[in-house]
């Protein structure tokens, strides 16, 4: 029997807990990426729109994803397609629509700014975000835990018998640990590699996911676990590209761009 409450009723309407927390965690990453882009210079007037076409492709990406993974229990229930409150979002197919429809929409809404100059301001906000959300999200859902476990450590989740390895909490913490790097790294003279911020997040988040589901995970995973590998080492393949490309001293930061631009905004950003 789970120890967390998976969902809360407020009079005849029912609410599932991990979609209440991870609109909480998305809020707050909102907020903060916000502040960030402030602070280096970009203008934040046009960050709701495209927050908000990020999230709904988000969400269409990790629920397709999670259909194409799990087609034997959708085939022939198109009900089923749509019925994303009862779970299940596969977090990498989420990830790769979201990350070309919000690429897209940055060359049109920021077409002066270098991409990387805005993925640096960008990544450590998703991370804390990301991080946040697997304590608020996961941990309350059916069938959150990773694998059986007779430790001290393990935890009871609804929908699994036994003990759990407490997967959400340990990805919470890693992803805690990984803002941490970065906004040390931010403080050191490494911030004027344009693109080394996101490099890092790209590489040690793809490997760390890719790790945590092949070792906590494996196939009691519904969002196919060797996709969800793979996808991770693609990630952290993608993020070695970019430090080979953006490596430090090659690159230098938009600041005399980004000091016209901090001007301009300052209305925006009150």
């Amino acid at each position: 029997m789970s120890g967390f409450p998976t969902s809360f009723h407020l009079g005849p309407l029912v609410f599932h807990t991990y979609g209440f927390g991870l609109a909480i965690a998305a809020y707050v990453a909102f907020v903060y990426a916000r502040h960030r882009l402030r602070n280096k210079g970009i203008p934040v007037e046009p960050f709701g729109r495209w927050t908000f076409w990020v999230l709904v492709s988000g969400l269409i990406g990790a629920r397709a994803a999670n259909i194409a993974t799990n087609w034997s229990y959708y085939d022939g229930h198109p009900g089923r397609w749509i019925a994303v409150w009862q779970g299940g979002l596969a977090s990498f197919g989420g990830i790769g629509l979201a990350l070309v429809v919000g690429v897209l929409l940055k060359r049109r809404l920021w077409s002066e700014t270098r991409l990387t100059y805005f993925m640096d301001a960008l990544v450590p906000a998703l991370i804390a975000g990301w991080a946040l959300g697997r304590f608020l999200g996961p941990q309350f859902m059916v069938d959150g835990g990773g694998h059986l476990t007779h430790q001290w450590f393990g935890l009871h989740y609804a929908g699994q018998v036994g003990k759990r390895v407490p997967v959400p909490l340990i990805q919470g913490c890693e992803d805690g640990i990984l803002w941490l790097i970065l906004i040390a790294l931010e403080r050191t003279r490494l911030k004027n590699a344009t693109g080394f911020i996101t490099s890092v997040g790209m590489i040690v988040w793809g490997l760390v996911r890719s790790t945590d589901e092949r070792l906590l995970l494996g196939q009691e995973s519904h969002s196919g676990s060797v996709g969800v590998q793979l996808a991770g080492l693609a990630l952290a393949a993608a993020g070695i590209v970019t430090l080979i490309v953006h490596r430090p001293g090659r690159s230098k930061p938009d600041s005399d761009h980004h000091a016209l631009s901090a001007g301009s905004s300052g209305a925006d950003g009150r």
